[in-house]
Formats: C-alpha cells, structure tokens, sequence
C-alpha cells in the first residue's frame, strides 16, 4: 500500500508529503506486540496500518479493529493523555510510525485536521457510554482510589509512580493539598531544564481545586472549561475519593466542550462559530438548560480571546505595561449561547504605548470576527475602547456620578464587565462601582433604566405581538438583566450572571424571595425559548433573531411566557413605586 494515496497525506503538496513520508520508520511486527497500552504512557507518534490487522482492546475486551489504511495513535497525541485503548497485533503486522512532530506539522493543515477530527469522533463512540447523562453525578466516572505523593518527592519517583499506576496526575499530601500532571512534568520540569531531583512542591499547583462527587457532570464539564484544567478531583465531604480527566469527560459525551477548548489552539478561524453552534445543538438536545450552555460558550470565547491575544503578543513581542482585555454585556454575565456581537475593551496599567495597544486590538478583535463574532454596532470594542485604569476609574465615576438616562441605557452594560485576558486585575474598577453604586442619584437612574423595556402586555393582561412576534430579548431578557443588576447592587453584591444577582438580592432582602425565585425561573425559560428557536432558524438556513413567533408557540410556552412577562410587570411596578418614578 503506497500512503501517498491515503487521506489525509494525498491532499498534501507533494513536497511537505515527501519530507514527513521520510520521516517516517517502518516496521514489522509480531502477533501480540503491544503499540499502546490503555492508561499507559502517551503516544510519541502517529501510527499508519499498512499490512495485517490490529485490535483495539477495552481492558482485555476487543471493540474494534483497524486494517491497512487506517491511523491509531492520535487521539493520544491530541489529547497528551494516556491512551483511552490498548493497541495490539491481531497478527503479523506492517506498520508506519510518524514522530509526535511530524504530527504536528501534518495538523497544521486544514484538510488534516478535519481528517483526524472525524477519526476522534469514532473512537470516542467506542467508549462512549450513552446512559451517562449530563445531569448524572460526575463521580460515576471515578475509575480508582485517588494515589498521593509526599510533596518532598523528587519529580523521577513521581514519574515513575505515575507510569507504574498508568496515571496521568498525583495528588500531593499536605495543607492545603496540591496535584501534579504529567502536564507540569513537561512545561514545569523538561520545558525548563530542570532536574530529575526537583522537589515535587516546586512545581505541583496548589491550592488544590475540586468538586464534590455528586455534582452533575455539566458543571463539572462547564468548571473544567473555564478554569482550562484537564484533571479534576473529587470529594465526599472533604475526603478526595478520585480524580477524573479531560478523558473522562469526553468520552463519557460524545459531543464535549472540553474537546473543542483543546482544539481553539489550532482551530481554523472560520470553523469556530460553526463548532460552538454544533455543540450548543448537541448539549441542548441533551437537556442542558440554555444558561448553562451560556456558562460553557462564554469559557470558549474566553479561550478564543486567550489564543489571540497570545498570537498578538508572539507578534508583536511582550506587552510594554500590564493589561486587561474585558469582556461585558452577555460575554460579561456569561450569557452569550449562540455568538452575538462583540463587546471587550482594553485596561492599561499605565498611559502610553499606543501603537502596540492599538496592534493587539485590532488582531483580537479581526480574530474574532473572523471566527463569526461580528463588531459591535455601537462600536464597543477594544479598538476604540482602551485606557489606563485610572482612566476607566475616573469614567466610571463620572458614568455614576451623574448619569444620563440615555448615556446610562447604552453603557450600563460595562458594568457587567469580567476580564477573560491580561495580568492586569479589574478589582480597582469593581470597587469602584461598588463605592458609586451606594449613592441614591445612580440607583435611582438605574432604576429608571430598569424601566425602558416593558414586557408585552396589553388590555386584560393579554400579549401584544408586532406584526405576530415578539421580541424575547426586549420585552422579556433585557427588563430581567436590568432589575437583577439594580436589586444586587443594592445587596452590595458584584455578582455578574443574571440568576446569581438574583440570589444575592433575595439574600440582601432588597428583593423578595418569591420575586427572585420567579424572575430567575422566567429568565431561564426566555433564554431557553430564544434558544430554541434561534438553533431552529440556523437548521433551516434562516437569519438568527430575538423575535419569535408568538402562534408558533405550544399552549404550554404561551402560559409560561404570560407568566414570566406578569412577573417583570409586577417587580417592575414595584421599582417604580419604590423610587418614585411615576
């Protein structure tokens, strides 16, 4: 079998095909020869069939075979972790082997990587488990004991526990405790150049983050996601009972965020919006409520904006002063499930630096409306919005200090702002709007904010639709969004997602429980709703819209929908009474 006639090696130019197909070595190999061992060690390179037969094993349980033409090994190399199956001869075999490098480059092309991609989705159906749903506990995927090391052991007897046990992390005893990666092995101690004889606590991380047991597996996904950690312990009590991984995860759900954050590093631009759309489809069929998939989405756009800013500073060199790119409006609150405009700005440590500020803007924000993220329409962008701290500090008190009602609707979005890159903490200007926000001139044209988009309602608390829809973002999200910023401002509360505001302000006592309870139930059905049908609209080709069609809805939404729109009337009428703004 000639493998220049193989996909994905057949759409290279003939000279890259030529310089990896040298690269490689070939072999010849006995029935029973072990490639991989499941749980062992990763691979070190891309192997190729081209005579024989191999099997891969679930533990000593044959689930599938691969014959000439077929490639084995990547999905370890992908992911860096321990191969999810073992790879053996079925009988005397010829195969190619292409070192982890020759991988790497053979990536960078487009046509390969959705090659390798589809090849993942497969092997990830044969060790997928189909009754494991996303709101099942996460410890059901606990396999064994958790393993501990003294954090005065040297990195070589870690190495060597971690291959003995066919593990990918230790924990590391002590207060707090820690857990080392074969992740910290490569960047912390061979990256560096530091000795087999290296302390264990130099280069572990702690304090340890962890999860109970009995979490659903969403969150668990969502909290892996958002921090970008790969290895996850868990508790019962404050016992650790096992840790799970990136593995784990992904192949307990064959469609997985935490497969697509690992691929943002490479991933084509142009894919991204098209990727983020397949996996809120697949989550939401699943059952995952739309403000959780908001949570997930929000920590890949995250990613994204790590990956670009990364590039620009690669380009560009390191950063003159220290800086925050910012992030707010529904990225800020975590509440973006399908990509909308962009709305980010830059946070400088110090005046100054112009060009290289405006450099990284413009590579940021291009990056992301090349991945499907379309500038803002009121052009808040890092690209026109970028000043020092002191600066934003002082803005935001004159923002505060005396607001205009107009100027106030169009920017209190910044106030959702959360810093998704940079080293430069957003705590000054958190405090900031803390400090204003206990002065009765901004909560009262806050208040007055909260007002401007009246839910639906019309004679005898019937719904008035225009020209048969209506708006879910005007007339149902946006009023909610607004009185929960109002109500957890007044708890002193700087909570930054909708639901959580909500239950800051029931806990302050500035909003009734039963208020909170219902307006966070009537945010999650109009998110859900939205959601619904703006995937609907993408399946059919249509353009995606806050508008729905209000006969298009079940008896059931139509009720629920009424519902929700009397709660905003009500707490509504309550602000308005509250701080006189008849």
């Amino acid at each position: 079998m000639d493998p220049r006639t193989l996909p994905p090696l057949s759409a290279l130019p003939e000279a890259e095909r030529e310089a990896l197909l040298a690269e490689a070595q070939e072999g010849v190999y006995p029935p029973g020869h072990r490639f991989l061992e499941q749980g062992g060690a990763p691979a070190r390179g891309l192997y190729l069939v081209l005579e024989g037969e191999v099997v891969l094993l679930d533990g000593e349980e044959p689930v599938g075979t691969l014959g000439p033409g077929e490639f084995f090994g990547f999905p370890s190399l992908l992911s860096g972790e321990p191969p999810a199956f073992g790879v053996e001869a079925r009988g005397p075999v010829r195969v190619l082997t292409f070192p982890e490098e020759a991988f790497r480059r053979l990536l960078t092309h487009p046509e390969a990587g959705r090659f390798f991609e589809h090849g993942l989705w497969e092997r990830v159906r044969l060790k997928a488990a189909p009754d494991l749903s996303l709101f099942a506990p996460v410890g059901r995927l606990v396999r064994k004991a958790p393993i501990f090391i003294s954090p005065s052991a040297t990195v070589a007897e870690a190495a060597q526990v971690m291959r003995r046990e066919g593990i990918s992390s230790l924990l590391v005893a002590g207060e707090p405790p820690g857990i080392l990666t074969d992740r910290d092995l490569r960047n912390r101690v061979l990256a560096e150049g530091r000795p087999s004889s290296t302390p264990v606590r130099e280069v572990m991380s702690a304090p340890l983050f962890a999860l109970p047991a009995e979490t659903p597996l969403y969150e668990a996904v969502a909290a892996m996601v958002e921090r970008g950690i790969h290895h996850l312990p868990l508790l019962e009590g404050e016992r650790v009972v096992g840790v799970v991984t990136h593995t784990d995860l992904v192949l307990s759900q064959a469609q997985s965020p935490l497969l697509l954050l690992r691929r943002i590093e490479r991933l084509e631009l142009e894919r991204y919006s098209l990727e983020v759309a397949s996996l809120v489809e697949a989550l939401f069929q699943k059952g995952l409520g739309g403000v959780e998939i908001g949570r997930v989405v929000a920590s890949l756009n995250d990613a994204l904006v790590r990956r670009l800013v990364k590039e620009a500073e690669a380009a560009l060199g390191p950063p003159p002063t220290a800086y925050a790119f910012m992030v707010f409006g529904s990225e800020g609150r975590r509440e973006q499930a399908l990509l909308t405009d962009q709305d980010n700005a830059l946070v400088l440590a110090e005046a100054g630096h112009e060009g290289y500020f405006q450099a990284l803007a413009e590579h940021v924000v291009g990056g992301l409306i090349r991945a499907g993220i379309p500038e803002c329409k009121g052009g808040y962008m890092a690209t026109r919005w970028r000043m020092p701290l002191s600066e934003w500090t002082a803005t935001f008190r004159k923002w505060m200090e005396a607001p205009e009602p107009q100027a106030l609707l169009e920017t209190q979005i910044f106030f959702d702002l959360r810093q998704a890159a940079g080293s430069l903490s957003l705590r000054p200007l958190e405090e900031t709007f803390l400090e204003e926000s206990r002065k009765g001139v901004f909560l009262y044209h806050l208040a007055q904010a909260s007002l401007a988009f009246r839910p639906p309602l019309g004679l005898f608390g019937r719904v008035r639709t225009e020209e048969g829809f209506v708006d879910l973002k005007r007339h149902a999200l946006a009023p909610i969004v607004s009185l929960a910023r109002l109500y957890a401002l007044m708890a002193g509360s700087l909570a930054k997602g909708t639901p959580e505001r909500l239950e800051a302000a029931a806990a302050g006592g500035t909003l009734s429980r039963e208020g909170a309870e219902r307006l966070a139930e009537a945010f999650r059905f109009f998110f859900a709703l939205r959601l619904a049908h703006q995937l609907r609209a993408l399946k059919e080709g249509k353009a995606v819209s806050n508008r729905v069609l209000w006969s298009s809805l079940s008896p059931g939404e139509r009720r629920e929908a009424l519902e929700g729109f009397r709660i905003i009337a009500e707490v509504q009428e309550s602000t308005a009474s509250r701080f006189q703004l008849r």
